[in-house]
């Protein structure tokens, strides 16, 4: 397949890009400044210039306490971007991959999240993205949205970049241990994506890891993986100030991609033992 991935500097993006290099597919991944998918001449130019058998969407605004005051430029990304992107898609008709998130749900319902479950999203980053799902499902009937959760891989943008830094500076760690979900592995994410599109799969799916856990676990469990030797100890979300709301369980289901793909998806500790040796491994590369 030619692939036309928009948002390739993100980690997600850049996933695509490593993931899928030197293999069947050909794959095109614009800088932002030639795809800025809010502008939906640059859209357009895009998808005529590299005529694409699919459009993968990994571009997204995802600062989630900075949507609380900028809730329109979330919503640019997030919502009218998504707009663009479907409605070029169905022009030169051919399907639109997207992802969403979990955010889109309010943590109220104390088990995960399955796909027929109402979103009721808490913060503005959750309804930007809500709204991008919903304006894509008005323009394209040929798309697949993956809902995510807690994305790790390599680069600057996640949580465990974010423990390595703070592990670095500090002697102990508090780390939320009252916000549950399913950290989700950015190679995972590119090698399900493909797989769905081989299939011919279309449709809304929760794409996460399995199991779930608090951020204080995820921590403990990367930390120790990556031979970090620093004290955890867990707090409530509510010793912070944060700008945005967060969800307390926001877990999704995997059951109906998995039985749709024929088989499960890795426990998310597998995944964190995975990224944790090949970033030893990158490191001792580059050392």
């Amino acid at each position: 397949m030619k692939v036309l991935v928009a948002g390739a500097e993100g980690q997600l993006g850049r996933e695509f890009v490593v993931r899928l290099a030197g293999g069947e597919h050909v794959v095109t991944a614009p800088h932002e400044e030639d795809f800025n998918i809010g502008d939906k001449d640059s859209v357009r130019r895009q998808i005529d210039a590299v005529r694409p058998d699919v459009l993968i969407n990994c571009a997204a605004y995802n600062l989630v306490d900075a949507a609380e005051k900028e809730f329109e430029a979330a919503r640019f990304v997030n919502a009218l971007g998504v707009r663009n992107l479907a409605s070029e898609a169905k022009r030169a008709n051919f399907p639109l991959v997207h992802y969403g998130t979990d955010y889109v749900f309010d943590g109220k319902k104390g088990a995960p999240y399955v796909e027929g479950d109402k979103p009721a999203p808490i913060n503005n980053y959750g309804k930007s993205k809500l709204e991008g799902e919903m304006l894509l499902c008005e323009e394209i009937d040929d798309y697949l949205i993956f809902r995510l959760s807690w994305v790790f891989g390599m680069g600057k943008q996640n949580f465990l970049y974010k423990l390595r830094t703070w592990a670095e500076k500090n002697d102990v760690l508090r780390i939320v241990s009252d916000e549950i979900s399913v950290p989700t592995y950015t190679e995972t994410v590119v090698d399900c994506t493909m797989e769905a599109l081989q299939k011919g799969l279309r449709g809304l799916y929760h794409l996460s890891s399995s199991g779930f856990c608090s951020r204080f676990e995820l921590a403990k469990h990367f930390l120790s993986a990556m031979k970090i030797n620093v004290a955890v100890q867990p707090i409530g979300m509510d010793s912070f100030e944060f700008q945005a709301r967060r969800p307390g369980f926001s877990a999704m289901s995997n059951v109906k991609f998995a039985e749709c793909i024929g088989h499960p998806l890795p426990h998310w500790s597998e995944e964190i033992s995975r990224f944790a040796a090949r970033c030893s491994e990158q490191e001792a590369i580059i050392s």
